[in-house]
C-alpha cells in the first residue's frame, strides 16, 4: 500500500514530553484497504473525505509504502533507508558521507548537489623533453 504525508501535529507523550505525530494518507487495492482496516480495528481512522489514515511518531518521508507483517501488523517499509544507512556506514569517511547525502536527497525527493561544477578538464599543453631540460 502507498502512503503520502498529509500533515503532522504535536502531542504530549505519556511521560509528558512533546512528540510529533505524522499523518499519512493510505491508498491501495480494495483488498489491501479492507485488510488494513481489519488490522487497525478500533484504531482505524479516515479523513473527512474517506481516505484511510496511518499515524506514526516516526517520519518515513513524503511518501512510502506500508507492508503487512507475518505477525499481523502494519508497518512502514524502511528498506531503502536501512540500505542507505548500512552503505554509508560501511564505507565511512568522505565516500560514506557523500553516499548518505545522495541517499537522503533521493529518499526525500530532492536533488543531489555534489559541489563540483567543473564538467570538462582543461587541455594540457604538450611538453617536449628539451623544454624540461631548461627547467
Amino acid at each position: 500500500m502507498k502512503i503520502k504525508l498529509n500533515r503532522s501535529y504535536k502531542k504530549l507523550a505519556k511521560n509528558g514530553q512533546p512528540i510529533t505525530v505524522f499523518v499519512y494518507n493510505v491508498s491501495g487495492s480494495e483488498e489491501e484497504l479492507n485488510q488494513y482496516k481489519d488490522i487497525q480495528g478500533d484504531n482505524f481512522r479516515e479523513s473527512d473525505t474517506g481516505t484511510a489514515l496511518w499515524f506514526s511518531t516516526r517520519c518515513v518521508g513524503n511518501s512510502g509504502e506500508l507492508i503487512f507483517t507475518t505477525s499481523g501488523k502494519v508497518v512502514a517499509d524502511m528498506s531503502d533507508f536501512d540500505q542507505a544507512d548500512s552503505l554509508s556506514k560501511q564505507y565511512g569517511g568522505n565516500l560514506g558521507q557523500e553516499m548518505a547525502k545522495a541517499a537522503a536527497a533521493r529518499l526525500m525527493g530532492g536533488s543531489v548537489s555534489t559541489g563540483n561544477t567543473a564538467t570538462t578538464a582543461a587541455p594540457v599543453a604538450s611538453v617536449k623533453s628539451e623544454d624540461l631540460a631548461s627547467l
